[in-house]
């Protein structure tokens, strides 16, 4: 049903769990046999300043219509949740293979993994 890479939106909860917001998500793992999936928020660009561990999803971009997004975004990857598929929304576009690329690096220096 999903898979890495695709753009779905979802519920995601508020880091203090107060609470959630509807917004899209990227998919980063689905788990095997089960209801799982694990995403990371995506988030419109209101901030001027993009930090380290961020990622940008550019409306310029020539994959950009594939996203589903509306504007120029921002892949949260340091907000990240396991989610039921069943509180999921739906799909509604995938990110290219070059951004999912930069997704698994920044991922790998975030989390200090070593290959």
């Amino acid at each position: 049903m999903y898979k890495v890479g695709h753009i779905i939106l979802t519920p995601f909860p508020f880091t203090d769990l107060s609470g959630n917001k509807v917004r899209p998500a990227l998919v980063l793992g689905v788990q095997e046999g089960g209801d799982d999936v694990t995403v990371c928020f995506i988030s419109s660009i209101s901030q001027n300043k993009i930090y380290k561990f961020e990622i940008t999803i550019d409306s310029k971009d020539k994959y950009f219509k594939k996203t589903g997004l509306k504007v120029k975004s921002i892949i949260k990857t340091t907000k990240i949740a396991t989610l039921d598929k069943a509180v999921v929304l739906g799909k509604i576009g995938e990110l290219d293979s070059k951004n999912i690329q930069k997704v698994k690096k920044v991922l790998k220096t975030y989390f200090n993994l070593r290959e």
